[in-house]
């Protein structure tokens, strides 16, 4: 018996119609985001386009490509031609791609001065989420870029994370540990999208609410060579002896300036303080009317 193949989904393939065939896919967004225009000959193939006329991708996820493979696929192109050609709409009298900017930046590279392309018409949440499921299937995003997309698809397309995993193809647990490595402080986020920190230290890492920390372990997960157990250890260890300063006993001055500041933001403010008197303050808040708020009563007590 021929074993069943478990697809992830509908991809860019759904999205394009017959226009971009696509092998291998990763998720499934509406179709009606994409529709044919008149421009498309007839027959459905690619109309030959001006690769002046072609700007990128203006919702682009990925932010660097690899210039190592940008040239591999312009010689390839200079040999055999553009074989696939790219998907984009119309914006005026110019153009922006939809899905295709690889192949684009290669053909211009290659020294092309018109490629093929199916013009589409597509809307501005119809071009992110084209643009985040075809970097998925057919690019290796690090793990900050995809959390950054995944973001982006929550709050720009105000998606549900249940229907973001659903559209790229990844189980809700999956989609939620991604998006975590974004509590991570810059300093980390940089460090996993350069491959100085795994994933699976990062995750570690996650427990730490001290961003300064967190970019102190990080050091030591460089420097040293931590594995992730020896990175859990640490951040236990780290981890007691932060729970045994905030243990120690403040002066009355704290608790009351605690307490009037907390007034204002709901008590959700934190406080370190090391034995000499120096330490740092943590005010998490919710809305920029908590902030007002404070600002109006310093405001007033000042005149």
């Amino acid at each position: 018996m021929a074993k069943k193949q478990f697809g992830l989904g509908k991809g860019l393939g759904a999205l394009l119609g017959d226009a971009e065939p696509v092998r291998s896919s990763v998720g499934y967004i509406n179709k009606t985001f994409i529709r044919q225009e008149e421009e498309t000959p007839a027959d459905g193939g690619a109309a030959p386009l001006d690769t002046g006329l072609i700007d990128p991708n203006p919702f682009q996820p990925r932010k660097t490509f690899d210039p190592a493979a940008i040239d591999e696929l312009a010689q390839s192109i200079r040999t055999h031609g553009l074989i696939q050609p790219i998907t984009v709409r119309r914006n005026g009298d110019r153009y922006q791609i939809i899905s295709g900017e690889r192949r684009f930046r290669a053909s211009i590279k290659a020294g092309l001065k018109e490629i093929p392309a199916y013009i589409r018409s597509a809307s501005d949440q119809g071009m992110l989420e084209m643009a985040i499921v075809e970097n998925i299937q057919r690019e290796n995003l690090d793990p900050i870029e995809l959390a950054g997309s995944y973001s982006r698809l929550l709050e720009e397309c105000s998606l549900t994370q249940e229907q973001l995993s659903e559209r790229v193809g990844k189980s809700r647990a999956a989609v939620t540990n991604i998006l975590r490595l974004l509590r991570l402080s810059p300093k980390v986020q940089h460090d996993v999208k350069i491959g100085l920190v795994s994933v699976g230290h990062a995750k570690v890492l996650l427990s730490l609410e001290d961003s300064h920390l967190q970019d102190e372990i990080a050091d030591l997960i460089v420097k040293k060579g931590l594995s992730v157990r020896q990175t859990e250890e640490l951040v236990r260890s780290a981890t007691r002896e932060k729970t045994k300063v905030e243990s120690q006993e403040l002066p009355d001055v704290y608790y009351r300036f605690l307490e009037r500041i907390g007034h204002y933001f709901g008590d959700n403010i934190s406080l370190r303080r090391s034995k000499n008197g120096s330490g740092s303050l943590t005010i998490r808040f919710n809305s920029d009317q908590q902030i007002e708020s404070l600002l109006n009563a310093l405001d007033q007590n000042a005149s």
